[in-house]
C-alpha cells in the first residue's frame, strides 16, 4: 500500500497498436495478388489484340492483287500500332504499381 499506482493513460498514435493484447494480426498481402492479376489481364489483352489482326478484314473482301495486299498490310500496321499502345500502357501501369509499392513499403517501415 505504500506504493502509488499510476493511472493508466489511454495510448494514441502509431505506438498504441503495439501494446494491444492478443495474437498479432496477420498481414494481408494484397499487392501480391493485384500485381499478377494486372499482368494476366494485360497479357490476355495483348494476345487477343494481336490475334484480331490476323483475319482478313471485311473491307478487303472482293479486292484482288495489289489493292488486296495494301488493304491487308494496312490492317497489320493498325494491329501493330494497337498492340504497341497496349504494351506501352502495360509498362506505364507497372511503373506506377512499382512506385506505389515502394512508397507503401517505406511508409510501413517508419511505424
Amino acid at each position: 500500500m505504500g506504493r502509488r499506482q499510476r493511472a493508466q493513460k489511454p495510448e494514441w498514435g502509431p505506438r498504441a497498436a503495439q501494446h494491444r493484447e492478443g495474437p498479432p494480426r496477420k498481414r494481408r498481402r494484397v499487392f501480391l495478388w493485384v500485381f499478377p492479376a494486372v499482368q494476366i489481364l494485360f497479357l490476355v489483352w495483348v494476345i487477343s489484340g494481336a490475334t484480331s489482326g490476323s483475319r482478313t478484314p471485311e473491307e478487303c473482301r472482293g479486292m484482288t492483287g495489289d489493292s488486296l495486299k495494301a488493304c491487308e498490310n494496312a490492317g497489320e500496321v493498325g494491329t501493330t500500332i494497337g498492340v504497341g499502345l497496349v504494351v506501352g500502357l502495360w509498362v506505364a501501369v507497372d511503373v506506377i504499381l512499382g512506385f506505389t509499392y515502394v512508397v507503401y513499403r517505406l511508409a510501413g517501415r517508419r511505424t
